[in-house]
């Protein structure tokens, strides 16, 4: 259902497990970025009604989630610290086609949210099996049908706006680019992605 062309390194949920203070600092700036990034498409599409309904109670779920990794901080006495920058979300960032295409930089858009939601179910799957933290494993099972449901809210707004057979053939095209960024990241353990 997600499509993802490359799974993760098999390594990365070891190192994660290791690690698992830097993947929660991640991750709740990952929930963060994430809610932001569906308000920037409500500010910026006002006009698309549908959008805003769909990407509404995502805000609000996002949020939530973001609040539960808090949590989760707290409950093991890590503090938030820092947000670090995120080589995955960055690359993806620079496939989003810009310039005079409005209707191809909003596809892309939608599309790159997508993909990111994909990643994180994926990784999240992988921590709910491997990780030796019961609480953990729950949590992150939870939280993985909630991305899966996320990547499809993404998809289907694309088809919405745009001819499905070019909404398919993009993220085809943005699909092998993710793998290929996938290949050349470092396997780290400090990051959700």
């Amino acid at each position: 259902m997600l499509g993802l062309k490359l799974p993760t390194d098999p390594r990365w949920v070891d190192i994660a497990e290791k690690n698992i203070a830097d993947i929660l600092i991640d991750h709740a700036y990952c929930e963060q970025k994430a809610a932001s990034s569906c308000i920037s498409l409500i500010v910026n599409h006002p006009e698309k009604e549908k959008l805003v309904e769909a990407l509404t109670p995502i805000v609000s779920e996002e949020w939530a989630h973001f609040r539960m990794v808090l949590r989760e901080l707290k409950k093991r006495n890590i503090p938030l610290g820092k947000p670090r920058k995120d080589a995955y979300v960055t690359r993806l960032n620079q496939l989003v086609r810009k310039g005079n295409h409005p209707k191809e930089q909003f596809l892309d858009q939608l599309l790159v949210n997508a993909l990111i939601e994909a990643r994180s179910c994926e990784r999240f799957r992988l921590l709910s099996i491997h990780i030796a933290d019961d609480e953990l494993k729950e949590f992150y099972h939870d939280l993985m049908a909630s991305e899966a449901g996320h990547y499809v809210n993404f998809v289907n707004l694309a088809k919405e706006y745009l001819p499905e057979e070019t909404v398919k053939q993009r993220l085809e095209e943005l699909l092998e680019a993710e793998a290929e960024i996938m290949q050349t990241l470092e396997v780290r353990g400090d990051r959700m992605h």
